[in-house]
């Protein structure tokens, strides 16, 4: 199977010229993490998650190994361990509380 046939059968056909000119072909999509869909320009946030889990489906198909071809198996994608959100730091400083902390 070829990415292009892969990527339509996925609903994500738009993405076909930057798998192609990246020269992402079907034996390194098994080896794509979660930062590379962004890097090739794939800005949507739910596409890069059906793509993710389009190749996860590939892995599991296969028992694990990636996407059959001719090439060898290389190992699947990990979860990240660290992930982003959102924090919000709320500072409250009274009035004199210094000079009262300065004279314990």
């Amino acid at each position: 199977m070829d990415v292009a046939a892969w990527l339509s059968s996925s609903g994500l056909e738009r993405y076909k010229q930057a798998f192609e000119d990246n020269a992402i072909d079907f034996t390194l999509l098994s080896r794509l993490t979660a930062d590379d869909p962004r890097d090739i320009g794939i800005t949507s946030v739910g596409h890069r998650r059906k793509l993710l889990e389009a190749i996860a489906a590939l892995q599991g198909a296969s028992g694990g190994r990636g996407p059959k071809s001719d090439q060898p198996s290389v190992a699947p994608i990990r979860p990240r361990d660290a992930e982003r959100r959102q924090l919000t730091v709320m500072f409250i400083d009274l009035v004199g509380s210094t000079l009262l902390a300065a004279r314990s």
